[in-house]
């Protein structure tokens, strides 16, 4: 049974950092490509980073780019966000996912994973 849980949420002041984490289980890590997404309320699922199976390429939503960093520890199967510079429009629930290999720009769209984590809430005040 395939697992995704995300931590690291909270709430944190404007200009803050967050570090995001997400342990994976039941399928074989360094095989699947990881993303973030986040929705707020109201608000579709939207794509905020991802990283290859091969961890050789990143890609960031122009929302983050300069601000968040993915990463991937395989070791510990376990993908992070470090989000620096936090905005009050950054509040949302944050998912993680994983996806299969050759998706290319589908993995910048929900249907390009397979697996979903249960979401961890990032509140940032102004």
């Amino acid at each position: 049974q395939v697992q995704l849980v995300e931590s690291g949420g909270g709430l944190v002041q404007a200009g803050g950092s967050l570090r995001l984490s997400c342990a994976a289980s039941g399928l074989t890590f360094s095989s699947y490509a990881m993303g973030w997404f986040r929705q707020a309320p109201g608000r579709e699922r939207e794509f905020v980073a991802r990283i290859s199976v091969s961890d050789a390429i990143t890609y960031y939503a122009d929302s983050v780019k300069g601000r968040f960093t993915i990463s991937r520890d395989r070791a510990q199967n376990t993908v992070y966000l470090q989000m620096n510079s936090l905005k009050p429009e950054d509040t949302a629930v944050y998912y993680c996912a994983a996806g299969r290999p050759n998706r290319g720009a589908l993995y910048n769209r929900v249907g390009g994973y397979d697996y979903w984590g249960q979401g961890t809430q990032v509140t940032v005040s102004s």
